[in-house]
C-alpha cells in the first residue's frame, strides 16, 4: 500500500499546471474577484455617491482616481484568471501579486463597505492559497 499512496502523491504533484482542480478554481476565483472590482470601478466612475464616506473622500484618493484603479485591476484580473485557467506560469506569477495588492486596497474600504471588503479579502486569501500551493516545487 506504501507504493500506491507515494504514486498517488507523485501523480498529483506531476499534474500540468491547468489541469490541477486547484488552479482552476484559483483562475475562477481570480476572474469573479475581477468582474467584482470592474463592477465597483464602474459604479466609482458612474456614481459620486455610490462609495459612502466622508465628504472628504477615501483615504487616499478622489472618487475618479478609485475609479480608475479598480476599472485597471478588474482588467488586469480577468487577462490573469483567463491566463491561469490556460495554464500559464507567468499568470500565476502576476495573479499572486495582484490578489496582494487587491487584498491590500480593499483595507481602504473597510468603512465604507465592511462586509465587502472582507469578502473580497477572504476571497483573494483563498485564491493566493490555491496558486502557491499547487506545484511548490515548480518555483
Amino acid at each position: 500500500m506504501p507504493d500506491l499512496e507515494a504514486r498517488e502523491a507523485a501523480s498529483s504533484r506531476d499534474l500540468p499546471l491547468a489541469q490541477s482542480g486547484r488552479v482552476r478554481f484559483a483562475g475562477i476565483l481570480v476572474i469573479l474577484i475581477g468582474a467584482f472590482n470592474l463592477i465597483q470601478g464602474i459604479a466609482a466612475a458612474a456614481q459620486e455617491k455610490y462609495f459612502a464616506v466622508t465628504p472628504d473622500g477615501l483615504l487616499v484618493w478622489d472618487y475618479d482616481g478609485w475609479a480608475a484603479i479598480w476599472l485597471v485591476l478588474g482588467g488586469i484580473q480577468l487577462l490573469v484568471g483567463l491566463g491561469i485557467l490556460a495554464g500559464k506560469q507567468w499568470a500565476r506569477v502576476v495573479g499572486i501579486l495582484v490578489l496582494m495588492v487587491v487584498a491590500m486596497f480593499q483595507i481602504a474600504f473597510l468603512a465604507a463597505f465592511p462586509l465587502w471588503a472582507v469578502l473580497t479579502i477572504a476571497i483573494a486569501v483563498v485564491a493566493i492559497n490555491a496558486l502557491v500551493v499547487h506545484g511548490e516545487d515548480d518555483w
